[in-house]
């Protein structure tokens, strides 16, 4: 199981953060995400592997000075 913002959900082998994003129905152009409290930036996304146990959050990014 990982945790994703609020919900408790299965965590199966070869899961991506794109692949999870998808499945939620998250539209990933819109948000910045992080897992375990690090910032995965969206280029690396299909390339994050998640595990059982992982924290992923997802959150308007903010853009300022």
């Amino acid at each position: 199981m990982l945790q994703f913002n609020d919900i408790t959900l299965p965590c199966p082998e070869g899961l991506t953060l794109a692949a999870l994003l998808e499945a939620q129905e998250v539209d990933a152009n819109q948000i910045a995400t992080a897992v375990n409290g690090e910032f995965v930036p969206r280029a690396l996304r299909a390339q994050t592997w998640l595990a059982a146990g992982d924290t992923v959050l997802t959150f308007q990014a903010i853009v300022g000075g």
